[in-house]
């Protein structure tokens, strides 16, 4: 499971989990092309070497432009994408899979995820086929997203190779400790999409007075917080800016008092919540 190296974290560099670095770039409606590879190059340069997309999201062409352009071997970088709901057919993955690959200029792909357990998702007829897709090589590692922990049960039963990571939205005002409990259970990493709660943090006077300690950000403590419970973080960034203040969230070390005070944040809010959503 997740490691926590704290001579890395100090000297500015990303430490990993299972061999997936624990920072990493969201790309979320990241929809500019010239933007969106812009915002992959710069990340890369800065020292992010985990990058995360969809087919959903209509980028993986200029996510792959990014990584062509940074001045990074391609076998440094962890890349992530994962199979629309409307492509989860069998025949459909492993189709789309590869045109994927093509998108975004690789051979293979790290870590491709089913994107959310609805749709025309089956795990009977959907799982062979990323099994059939990690034993050609196309892919390094299955993930799922959006996975209760009965759907990743249910995944591990029928899948040959491991289930390496769980996706979900995770974050201060919604912590997911049911979640994090079982996925520690089956030997799964957990991934935090919207892991800044789409800016909520800033409004959360916890998250405030310990960003003040630290002169640093709400946004960088949030993600600080999730890598001190063994959370790997994919924040959305596009501007250097806040490229930056996320990275620099791994040269922030929370100690156990500020990390209980974040734990006991009395507020629940879930930003990603449609009604077919596999917990309602």
């Amino acid at each position: 499971m997740a490691t926590d190296d704290a001579e890395e974290i100090a000297a500015g560099t990303c430490p990993t989990a299972s061999g997936m670095p624990m920072l990493g770039l969201g790309t979320w409606q990241n929809t500019d092309p010239d933007q969106c590879a812009e915002s992959i190059e710069t990340a890369l340069e800065m020292g992010y070497r985990h990058i995360d997309t969809a087919q959903a999201y209509d980028n993986e062409e200029a996510v792959g432009e990014g990584i062509a352009a940074a001045d990074v071997p391609r076998e440094d970088v962890f890349l992530a994408t994962k199979v629309s709901t409307s492509n989860l057919a069998s025949e459909d993955v492993l189709e789309t899979a590869h045109e994927s690959a093509d998108r975004l200029g690789v051979e293979t792909i790290d870590l491709l995820y089913v994107h959310w357990p609805k749709g025309s998702y089956d795990a009977e007829d959907t799982l062979p086929a990323f099994d059939e897709l990690y034993d050609e090589g196309l892919i390094e590692n299955v993930g799922v997203s959006n996975f209760e922990p009965r759907h990743i049960e249910e995944a591990m039963d029928i899948l040959d190779a491991p289930v390496f990571a769980n996706q979900v939205e995770l974050h201060p005002l919604l912590p997911q400790e049911h979640i994090r409990e079982a996925c520690e259970n089956y030997d799964v990493e957990v991934v935090a999409y919207s892991p800044i709660a789409r800016g909520e943090v800033f409004d959360v006077e916890e998250l405030r007075e310990i960003a003040a300690n630290h002169d640093t950000s709400e946004a960088a403590v949030a993600l600080a917080w999730a890598r001190e419970k063994g959370v790997t973080t994919i924040p959305k960034a596009t501007g250097r800016d806040h490229i930056a203040d996320n990275w620099e969230s791994l040269s922030i070390d929370l100690d156990s008092d500020e990390v209980n005070m974040i734990d006991s944040i009395d507020r629940i809010n879930r930003e990603v919540d449609p009604d077919d959503a596999p917990w309602n």
